[in-house]
């Protein structure tokens, strides 16, 4: 047996998932998932969150290594590190996170006998390059743990008597991934940065229902390169043929989620307007009925904390919502279940897809739910979601939650306008709640702005370089004569962030001077 191979003098220790493997200057490592968290439950199936990894050297020993290599290879853990230090990598062993209630829904037996390394979704992958020796090797497909990168949130719940599951879904797609400043607009193959495809699902008395949003980068070729500025302006390649990857863009949405209804939310004015205007064109010229265009100028319209006109694209947006949604019935152990499944697909963008984003998702999710708990029975007719205080406080605080994972995983810090979100209902009579912004949100966005700016200009960097590693963006060549890692930085790029702290902090001494 495999036990009696291992020697006496061999340590043991219990791990709850594989990674796969990645090639660095000392040779191949193993990453291995060593603490997990237990969210909830899908339908029965356990939902983990792994919340410590561990990197382990198939050499015994690096004296085959010179002092450069060394630090080479050093530098290289330490990116991998970063990246699993980032939180929402989930897993489960017998369910398939990556796909939504809708696509498993839809597969065929075959599938469902497929590992589920085979049949997972490759967008939402995050180890898909580290498990690539796992995968050409089936009888090992058990040992590998498809991990996806995001954020999961599950609650049980109970209105007028009646317990249901409510859950919220976020998967982040492992193309053109990367920070903010650094990747923006699409790739040759129509990939999308900050891709996520946002599920919300409830499950009650056997019945389902869910409803999917997703969010990416405008799909078109530009950039936005971190230059000192606090909002660099946005670049639109003037070298490509910008159609064609647009056009696989929305195929590839078109196959994947059937109608799109799109809503653009950047500014219509400054540097924001040449790409509405352009995202605007490219829709019209690509003339396809399946493809639905919006703009709605978030900032403009909800100035001067106008909170209220959001009703405006809320009204817009509802016609469409209701199209957009079918109902489907399917089979399960003999009893006839129904699942409805509805959405408006690739739903938001603005420039980061975050913040403005979150907050008309979490308005449109609470507009689905509404319909679907009145037709699973769970809501009497007439009831409205925000009168069920205990659901809203859930509800609202799952979207807010939500929203400052995706941040963090994009941008570095929380997202702003959460305290907007944490406390806004949409009813039918329209946006209720406080309608205004709180003190202590302003602060907190301010102080997330200038995090954000700090670590889009200074260390930004080297966490696009580590995503890079990790998915396979770049290989490390053991042999390679010349490390990218060896470029000498010029002398600006170690002065600036001092420079920087000594003004910051010399501001804050003369504002607490002058108080």
């Amino acid at each position: 047996s495999v036990k009696k191979d291992v020697p006496p003098s061999a340590v043991t220790r219990p791990i709850y998932g594989i990674l796969g493997t990645i090639r660095l200057v000392a040779g191949t490592y193993l990453i291995v998932i060593t603490k997990k968290k237990k969210v909830g439950e899908i339908f029965s199936h356990a939902i983990w969150k792994a919340t410590d990894f561990d990197i382990l050297s198939y050499k015994k020993t690096m004296l085959h290594l010179t002092d450069i290599q060394l630090q080479d290879n050093k530098v290289f853990l330490s990116m991998l590190s970063h990246v699993l230090s980032v939180d929402g990598f989930y897993f489960s062993t017998t369910y398939d996170l990556t796909h939504t209630l809708q696509r498993l829904a839809n597969t065929s037996p075959e599938f469902q006998e497929m590992s589920l390394l085979e049949r997972a979704d490759p967008r939402f992958v995050w180890n898909g390059h580290l498990l690539r020796e796992f995968a050409a090797q089936p009888e090992i497909h058990r040992f590998a743990t498809p991990v996806m990168h995001g954020f999961i949130t599950m609650h049980s719940c109970s209105i007028n008597g009646k317990c249901f599951d409510w859950l919220l879904v976020s998967r982040r797609s492992c193309f053109r991934a990367g920070v903010r400043y650094y990747v923006r607009g699409i790739d040759s193959e129509g990939h999308a940065a900050n891709f996520v495809e946002t599920e919300q699902i409830v499950h009650y008395k056997g019945s389902k229902a869910s409803f999917v949003q997703t969010r990416g980068s405008i799909p078109f070729f530009w950039s936005q390169r971190p230059n000192l500025k606090y909002k660099p302006k946005p670049q639109i390649s003037k070298s490509v043929n910008h159609m064609d990857g647009f056009q696989r863009h929305f195929d590839s949405q078109i196959i994947s989620y059937g109608k799109q209804m799109i809503v653009n939310l950047v500014n219509q004015k400054g540097s924001e307007k040449p790409l509405e205007q352009t995202f605007a064109k490219m829709v019209n010229s690509m003339a396809n009925g399946m493809v639905r265009y919006i703009a709605f100028d978030f900032h403009k319209e909800c100035s001067r904390m106008r909170w209220d006109r959001l009703q405006i694209l809320m009204d817009q947006l509802a016609e469409q919502q209701d199209e957009f949604s079918y109902q489907n019935k399917m089979s399960c152990l003999s009893i006839t279940r129904k699942a409805w499944f509805s959405g408006l697909k690739r739903l938001s963008n603005c420039m980061d897809c975050l913040d403005r984003t979150n907050v008309i998702q979490s308005l449109l999710a609470r507009r689905s739910l509404q319909a679907q708990l009145q037709r699973l029975g769970v809501l009497h007719v007439g009831q409205r979601i925000e009168e069920q205080a205990d659901f809203e406080k859930i509800y609202k605080n799952a979207w807010a939650d939500n929203a400052n994972a995706c941040a963090k995983q994009y941008a570095g810090t929380g997202a702003l306008k959460t305290d907007y979100t944490r406390q806004v209902s949409l009813s039918s009579k329209g946006l209720l709640g406080t309608g205004k912004r709180t003190q202590w949100g302003l602060i907190m966005d301010g102080w997330n702005s200038l995090i954000r700016y700090y670590k889009n200009n200074f260390s930004d960097g080297f966490r696009q370089d580590a995503i890079d590693l990790f998915l396979g963006n770049y290989s490390v060549d053991e042999v390679e004569p010349a490390s990218p890692l060896h470029v000498k930085k010029d002398w600006k790029f170690l002065a600036l962030p001092i420079i920087m702290v000594v003004a910051f902090s010399m501001c804050i001494i003369c504002l607490l001077m002058a108080g």
